[in-house]
Parts: structure tokens; C-alpha cells; sequence
């Protein structure tokens, strides 16, 4: 064949995958997209249940649920979360005490709201009570404080805020900004704008300690993405004249400043934020939380739309890309503590497929 038809072949080619590839990701934008990939990763998450519904990871998932009915009006969604909460009496998890075993409360909060059924409320309003009444039974380790490690800054701080908005209660609002701050105070490096896990994951003053294989530090992409969900989660909650909304907002904006740098080429976050090239693959978990709370900050006016926008846009497709036919959401790194490459288009945990929801309920807000 000539060269040059070869030649012009190759470019055509070329122009048409890049043609087809522009119209399919205008497609991902479009809100009967959206809404419709929303009620099928649902769906698909709904028909394979993990874990006690009361879980932890149950909770991220059900927050993303009541975001996914409201942008749909599904009524099956909404009778699930009911159905959900009637199945274990809208009991909190085991531990009155620890963070992750109230995270489900937000989502009981969210529905007793539209409810008004009291049984649906006094289970989280009698445990949060002894929450915020006792001392938190630390092992005087990395455990010194209530929200010890930066996941809580999801688990917890929404029920407590969403709990006193509800009641009038000022006292739950109050205790939750007690315990964020020391967590700020203890976790958060001023330096990188980033939240470190743990304790474990702080350097000391000499510089040693656990560092990534490029010697820098250790930042846990799902970890941070916990936080910014969690900052987005609260702030919709806070009334604009409340007394400490500047220091939430500050701080998320600082953090979404930093987030937005760390974005790689295919729009996905990898699971170590410092060392991208030592985790090749993006980590949806992570990074459907990311592409949530940068949506959200620019439809509450808190992100600038024009510097934000770009980042969303790339991060929506690439996470589009990690949905698979049936609606599972895959590339998400199982249950941990810290930066893991254990993962995979067949790696799905229920906290992935509530990021991914929450993503879209913002997303398809934003030429709103």
C-alpha cells in the first residue's frame, strides 16, 4: 500500500477515535446519563451487600444512596434506605465510642428529616449523647483523641453537625469542633495542606519515619478524600453565620487547592498523593471523593468554577471509565490504613460505590 495512503489512513484513524472519544465524554455530562448511571451502580451495589449494614463501610455508601435519590427521585432507592434502616432499628453500630460505629447515624439523620418518626432518631440521638458526654477510652498510643485518625473527619463530624442542626442542640456542634480541631491540630501538615492517617505516619524531628520509596511523605489519597467529603458533608450543614464556618472553609479550600495539583493525566488521584509513580493506576475510592468535593465547592460558591471545573471534568471521566456494564465500580482499593497497590478493575468495596454517587450528585449540578 502507499506509503502516503497508509499515511492518511493513520491520521483518519486518529481523528476518529479522538472525535468519538470527545463525543463519548460529552455524553458522561449529559443529567439522563448521569441519573441513569447513578440508579445502575446503585442498583448493582444494593444486590451485593458486604459487610453489617451498620458498618462503616455501609455508611459512606449509604450517604452516596440518599445523594443518588435525590438527584433521581427513585423511589426504590428511597425505600431501600428505609428498608435498611427498619432491618436494624436504626441502631448505630457496636461502639458508642468510636467514630466509624456512628457514620451511619448520617444517613439516619438525612431520612428521619423527611420522616418526623421519632424511633428513627433516638438511637443516634441516645448514643451520640454518651459520645460526647464520656472520655473516649484511648490506649494512650496514637489513639489520644476522639477523631485519631483522619477517616473519622468523615465518620463522625457529619452526624454530630447534622444531629445538632436537627435537635437545635448547640452542644453537638460544639463537642465535634472540639474534636476536629485537635485532629487538625495533631494531623494535619501545614506544609503539604494534607492530612497525615495516623500518628504512625508522622515524621519525627529528626525527619525519620515511615516515608514512600521517592522519600517523600506518606499521604493517603483515600484518607484525604475522606476528609474533603466530610468538609463538603458539614459545611452544607453549617449555617452561614455560624461561629466557626471560617475554619472549615479555610481549610477546605486550602486542601482543594493541593488536591487539584495532585490530579494526574487520566483525571484519577493515585493511592500515595506524593509518590504517583510508584502506585501506577488511579484509586476511585479516593478519587470519586476528591471529584465530589470540588464539585460541590464550586456549585456552594466556595471553589472559583473557571480553576476547578477542568479538574472535575477529568476526574468525572476517568471515573466513568472504572464503572464497568453491570454498574460495578471497580479500581478501588480494599480496607486499609494506608497507600496499598492491591487493586484492580475487579477490586469494588461499598465505600467506592458511594464516593462514585456522591461524585455524581454534584456533578450533574454543575451548569446549574
Amino acid at each position: 500500500m502507499n506509503r502516503k495512503i497508509v499515511l492518511s489512513f493513520l491520521i483518519f484513524s486518529g481523528l476518529f477515535v479522538n472525535l468519538f472519544s470527545q463525543s463519548s465524554d460529552k455524553k458522561i455530562f449529559k443529567d439522563k446519563y448521569i441519573q441513569d448511571q447513578l440508579i445502575k451502580v446503585t442498583n448493582w451495589q444494593l444486590q451485593h451487600p458486604k459487610h453489617d449494614p451498620r458498618d462503616w463501610t455501609n455508611a459512606a455508601f449509604y450517604a452516596g444512596v440518599f445523594a443518588a435519590w435525590q438527584t433521581t427521585n427513585d423511589q426504590s432507592i428511597y425505600d431501600a434506605l428505609i428498608n435498611i434502616g427498619n432491618s436494624v432499628d436504626w441502631q448505630p453500630y457496636k461502639r458508642w465510642y468510636h467514630a466509624d460505629d456512628i457514620a451511619v447515624c448520617q444517613t439516619y439523620i438525612d431520612l428521619y428529616r423527611i420522616e418526623k418518626k421519632p424511633e428513627m432518631l433516638k438511637p443516634t440521638l441516645d448514643t451520640i449523647q454518651i459520645y460526647i458526654s464520656r472520655p473516649y477510652p484511648t490506649s494512650g498510643k496514637i489513639d489520644i483523641i476522639k477523631y485519631w485518625w483522619c477517616d473519622a473527619l468523615f465518620m463522625a463530624p457529619p452526624s454530630l453537625v447534622k444531629l445538632g442542626i436537627t435537635t437545635g442542640d448547640q452542644r453537638f456542634l460544639e463537642a465535634n469542633d472540639t474534636y476536629y480541631k485537635e485532629c487538625y491540630d495533631l494531623l494535619f501538615d501545614k506544609e503539604e495542606h494534607l492530612f497525615a492517617r495516623d500518628l504512625n505516619y508522622i515524621l519525627k524531628p529528626d525527619g525519620s519515619g515511615l516515608k514512600e520509596a521517592n522519600g517523600q511523605k506518606i499521604f493517603w489519597s483515600r484518607g484525604n478524600g475522606w476528609v474533603m467529603a466530610g468538609l463538603a458533608r458539614i459545611l452544607q450543614e453549617f449555617p452561614q453565620n455560624y461561629h466557626n464556618r471560617p475554619f472549615y472553609v479555610n481549610l477546605f479550600k486550602e486542601m482543594a487547592a493541593r488536591i487539584a495539583s495532585l490530579q494526574q493525566s487520566d483525571g484519577l488521584w493515585r493511592a500515595s498523593l506524593l509518590d504517583p509513580a510508584s502506585y501506577p493506576g488511579g484509586e476511585v475510592s479516593g478519587s470519586a471523593f476528591f471529584c465530589y468535593a470540588l464539585a460541590w465547592g464550586i456549585n456552594n460558591g466556595l471553589l472559583d468554577r473557571k480553576t476547578y471545573l477542568p479538574a472535575v471534568r477529568k476526574a468525572w471521566i476517568g471515573l466513568n471509565k472504572c464503572v464497568n456494564e453491570e454498574g460495578r465500580v471497580g479500581w478501588v482499593q480494599p480496607i486499609g490504613a494506608d497507600p496499598r497497590k492491591n487493586f484492580d478493575a475487579d477490586s469494588w468495596e461499598v465505600y467506592g460505590t458511594g464516593a462514585f454517587l456522591l461524585a455524581g450528585s454534584e456533578v450533574i449540578k454543575l451548569k446549574k
